[in-house]
């Protein structure tokens, strides 16, 4: 972890237009589960969109712009080439931007599912989509990061997983359940409240999201050093 990098993956973050879309998607779905849940009069409605739009759209959403923000950009104008021109370890470098986009993805992703969920009825469902979107926001922004530094149409990639493997394919095939993230995050939420599904093992979901977490930080800082090697842009 170095200090000085990631401020300025913060100072990245936090100056480029992507932040009002990181916040503002949040703000909308919080409004709308508000007022789904009013007008209905039924906290199921409610309910539905937390697990329809916040935690399997907004959530994953957010963390493809909190980590292609902190590293895309330096990729996409080579000035990432200077950056590891300094004598920096690499995956020090990978680990202070995924604590940053990561940190980003709770707080706004995370923190949006918790806040809906306490809009529709607060109590333990809705700690129980918290827990699945700390698991989840957690493994989805390391994979995501993995991501950025391997191709300049990472948010495009990003959001084409989401949708098709992680919500369409997911919903037709129970097998899917086993490769996504999303259930993963679901898997555990479920120790909290039977309200949410029981798709996979809690076991495999506690291991896959750490592999995967640990995995997609060490390949970008694996990616950098080659970037500093041979000038990739």
């Amino acid at each position: 972890m170095n200090g000085t990098i990631a401020k300025l993956a913060l100072a990245a973050l936090l100056g480029r237009r992507r932040f009002w879309l990181l916040v503002a998607f949040p703000v909308i779905m919080i409004g709308l589960t508000a007022l789904v849940a009013v007008m209905a009069g039924d906290d199921e409605f409610g309910w539905q969109m937390v697990g329809l739009l916040g935690y399997p759209l907004v959530l994953p959403l957010v963390a493809i712009l909190a980590a292609s923000s902190v590293l895309g950009p330096e990729v996409d104008d080579g000035s990432i080439v200077y950056l590891l021109s300094k004598p920096v370890n690499r995956h020090a470098v990978a680990i202070s931007k995924w604590v940053v986009a990561w940190v980003a993805t709770l707080v706004v992703g995370a923190g949006s599912v918790l806040a809906a969920g306490l809009v529709v009825e607060p109590g333990e469902q809705a700690a129980a989509w918290l827990v699945a979107s700390l698991v989840a926001g957690t493994t989805y922004s390391a994979l995501f990061l993995a991501l950025s530094a391997v191709t300049r149409h990472a948010v495009v990639i990003g959001l084409v997983f989401v949708l098709i493997w992680e919500n369409l394919l997911g919903s037709i095939f129970s097998g899917v359940a086993w490769l996504s993230i999303n259930d993963w995050g679901v898997r555990v939420g479920h120790e909290v409240s039977a309200a949410l599904d029981d798709p996979a093992n809690l076991a495999w979901a506690l291991l896959a999201s750490l592999v995967v977490t640990a995995g997609g930080v060490f390949f970008a800082g694996d990616r950098l050093r080659s970037f500093a090697l041979t000038g990739d842009e």
